[in-house]
């Protein structure tokens, strides 16, 4: 039995279909079971990663852990979690970052925070280190339905931003034949800048999609919705240096998985529904 964690989120949900359509035996970790829609034969338990009391029943059986970590959200009981994982699962995938670097803090800094703590922990640890997920660009669907414009700050940051379908195939590669001790980079297959993702996703849907420069403040308070100020304001001066440079293309999606990764515009067709 293998474990998926952050089940009904973009990389958690591709994973847990693709174990599936694999046969193998998988289970859903969830907060609430009662709203989620997973294909049927995927086992679906209640816990929450932040109560490390509420995974027992998740855990009974299982050999295997595809982790996504609610990041920040829950770093406080982490070495908790991740004893428990390791004393069943012998194997553990974890969804990190790439810069993942317990010195810098922030985000990067939880990633390898979590890293070190599977290390320490003796279980077998694959980590796949993705890079921009595309999935973050539906932060635009409301403003392009609703006035056709798309709002971001890093105008000029040209992001090489991965399909979640394709982070996750290079975990459950890595689940399904035994990879262990192994750091996975992944990229998409193309770098573009927010503009020109904007320009992609006027062209698939087919309707004017203009760009907007974002004020440095107003990405601020967004942020500031979901991540501590503290952070917020490290994370910033971060992708201040990030910017300077495009980020790489990398070719391990295609290595690992021997098919190449999935284009922005593929992306964007899998999700017009969410843009429409």
């Amino acid at each position: 039995m293998i474990l998926v964690t952050g089940a009904t989120g973009k990389v958690g949900r591709a994973a847990v279909n693709q174990l599936h359509e694999a046969g193998v035996d998988v289970r859903a970790l969830v907060r609430r079971p009662e709203a989620v829609d997973l294909p049927p034969g995927v086992e679906v338990v209640r816990g929450d990663l932040s109560d490390p009391g509420s995974l027992d029943a998740a855990l009974d059986g299982v050999h295997a852990v595809f982790l996504v970590w609610p990041t920040l959200e829950a770093d406080t009981v982490a070495r908790a979690v991740i004893r428990r994982l390791a004393e069943q699962a012998r194997h553990i995938v974890y969804l990190s970052a790439r810069g993942a670097d317990e010195r810098v803090g922030a985000v990067l800094g939880s990633h390898g925070y979590l890293e070190r703590l599977i290390e320490e922990s003796g279980v077998g640890w694959t980590f796949v280190r993705a890079g921009g997920f595309a999935g973050n660009d539906l932060g635009w669907a409301e403003s392009i339905r609703a006035e056709g414009v798309v709002r971001e700050h890093y105008d000029e940051w040209a992001r090489s931003v991965i399909h979640e379908r394709d982070i996750a195939a290079v975990g459950v590669g890595a689940l399904l034949e035994g990879r262990t001790g192994t750091v996975y980079e992944v990229t998409g297959p193309e770098s573009l800048t927010a503009p020109q993702r904007a320009r992609i996703i006027a062209d698939t849907l087919g309707v004017p999609v203009r760009f907007e420069k974002m004020p440095r403040e107003q990405m601020r308070a967004a942020m500031s919705t979901w991540m501590p100020v503290d952070h917020v304001d490290k994370a910033l001066l971060d992708m201040d240096e990030l910017t300077a440079q495009p980020e790489p293309v990398l070719p391990t999606v295609a290595e690992v998985t021997g098919a190449p990764a999935h284009t922005y515009r593929d992306w964007v067709n899998d999700h017009l529904a969410d843009f429409r």
